[in-house]
């Protein structure tokens, strides 16, 4: 039995009288051959109504958990400056502050077991100076983080990390991402931001495409109606003004995802617009500085065919030395250290990514601290720098407080409109005395009325959606598969019940 199957009934009961405002639903399509071939939006109204009541009948159950882990996710910055207030804050700001190297001896000391591989100078005045290190014992991505008192280089406290994040946001984002259960469960999240923005496009070409003699109607809620049309009124105005950052969060969501997200970051880098990265690699030479003409990765080939090893530096400035180039070079803000690796220098990066942004970086000599190369976030690519901002307002940076809480209301929103959605289906019931009574989806074929000059355009473009972006693809297919198998079975149910 189909979903257009459950609310079968003799009688049909009325629909409420229209909100004032607002005029009455044009009416439906006969799914028996009743359709006539036609153009404009009386054509392509009945198609999106039946794509958005099904999009949002099956997959508001994974929207409703993209936007409940996103909604904890957006609070979890300020969670983490609460309950790690003792590694990440100094109790007294001194006067000046130590040496990194000392710094760096003392978590050393408290870490004996970790290998420093980075170091990021306290921030703020009040903040602590964190030394990253690989440690035995922690998961691929996973660092231990020590946090030292850049003023009397007394350790604060350990933390296990991932990236910047600290164990609580670290917990939250892969709970966001995956629901904890791994790559299995990035599949969940993929699904979600695929169909978001076909969902709210959809449902905005809808709401603007209603007949209705108020203009505010289509802005703001009509206090006046009652039933399902009060519920539509809120469903439909609060989904328009959270349409943009629906849209926003589904295509910066996706980048992260990984079938999706590989279409992307190619389709990125044949437009030219790959994030660059400073070259930190040294000239075997002489060991001096310089960007290798074959980039960070080439190798260097020995006559036999076995690749050389590039060879420590022979000197090493040290961090407080490198740290100082990078800010005469003016990398200045919120930097985070990369030390030396083999054939390596150091690599100092700016990581304020808050309006004004602050993401220069410069490759320092450890042997005599010459700037060996620089990028500025000016020079990168014009997508590389949208991208940035994308993903950045995404995980509410970019603004600060007031981008976390506008992260937060597009959440509470998405979870709004999903059961106002689910209440509508409900209160579309045809008849009250059945348990399994529930509303009927838009009736099938709606897409014969599309002209042939609408129709095929429309099918290529399905399909190429499909197959960039092919969870999208592969769920609609499924969709498809399951609602012709159902209407075909209900079909050759008809002439015995008749």
């Amino acid at each position: 039995m189909s979903l257009d199957d459950l609310t079968a009934a003799p009688k049909r009961a009325p629909e409420p009288a229209p909100a004032p405002g607002t005029e009455p639903d044009p009416a439906p399509v006969s799914e028996r051959g009743g359709a006539k071939r036609g153009g404009g939006w009386g054509a392509v109204r009945p198609l999106l109504l039946r794509v958005h009541f099904y999009a949002g009948l099956l997959i508001a159950p994974v929207l409703f958990l993209a936007a409940a882990t996103g909604l904890l996710y957006a609070g979890s910055w300020q969670a983490e400056r609460i309950l790690y207030s003792h590694e990440l804050t100094v109790d007294r700001v001194g006067e000046a502050a130590v040496p990194l190297s000392t710094q760096v001896k003392a978590a050393q000391a408290a870490e004996p077991r970790g290998k420093v591989v980075g170091v990021w100078p306290a921030p703020e005045a009040d903040a602590t100076t964190r030394v990253i290190m690989e440690a035995p014992g922690l998961a691929e991505g996973q660092t231990r983080t020590v946090f030292v008192d850049p003023y009397t280089a007394e350790v604060r406290g350990q933390l296990t990390t991932s990236g910047d994040a600290l164990p609580l946001r670290a917990w939250l984002s892969e709970f966001h991402a995956s629901l904890q259960l791994g790559e299995f469960g990035r599949n969940y999240s993929e699904l979600a931001a695929s169909w978001l923005w076909i969902v709210a496009l959809g449902g905005l070409a809808l709401w603007i495409g209603r007949r209705r003699t108020r203009k505010a109607a289509l802005l703001v809620p009509d206090r006046k109606a009652t039933g399902r049309r009060k519920t539509l009124s809120w469903h439909g105005s609060i989904g328009l003004w959270a349409t943009v950052g629906l849209v926003g969060l589904s295509a910066t969501g996706l980048t992260w995802s990984k079938y999706a997200g590989e279409n992307i970051g190619q389709l990125q880098d044949r437009l030219g617009g790959a994030t660059p990265a400073v070259s930190a690699t040294l000239n075997p030479g002489d060991g001096a500085a310089g960007a290798d003409a074959g980039g960070e990765h080439a190798g260097h080939i020995m006559p036999d065919g076995t690749e050389m090893t590039m060879p420590m530096p022979a000197t090493d400035i040290g961090i407080d030395k490198a740290v100082a180039a990078a800010r005469a070079a003016g990398v200045t803000e919120s930097l985070r250290v990369t030390l030396p690796a083999k054939g390596k220098g150091y690599v100092v990066k700016e990581a304020d990514k808050t309006l004004p942004v602050h993401l220069d970086s410069v490759a320092v000599d450890p042997a005599d601290g010459r700037i060996m190369d620089e990028l500025r976030f000016a020079d990168y690519p014009l997508l590389a720098q949208l991208t940035r901002f994308g993903i950045d307002l995404h995980m509410g940076l970019t603004f600060g407080i007031a981008n976390q809480i506008a992260l937060a209301a597009l959440a509470v929103a998405v979870m709004f409109l999903i059961v106002w959605g689910y209440r509508m289906w409900w209160m579309r019931r045809p008849t009250k005395d059945r348990a399994l009574s529930v509303g009927r989806a838009q009736p099938r074929g709606a897409w014969r009325r599309l002209p042939v000059t609408v129709l095929l355009p429309f099918a290529c473009v399905t399909a190429l959606v499909g197959w960039f972006v092919p969870l999208l693809g592969l769920s609609l297919l499924a969709f498809l598969v399951v609602d012709g198998a159902l209407g075909l079975a209900a079909r050759r149910r008809a002439p015995k019940a008749a």
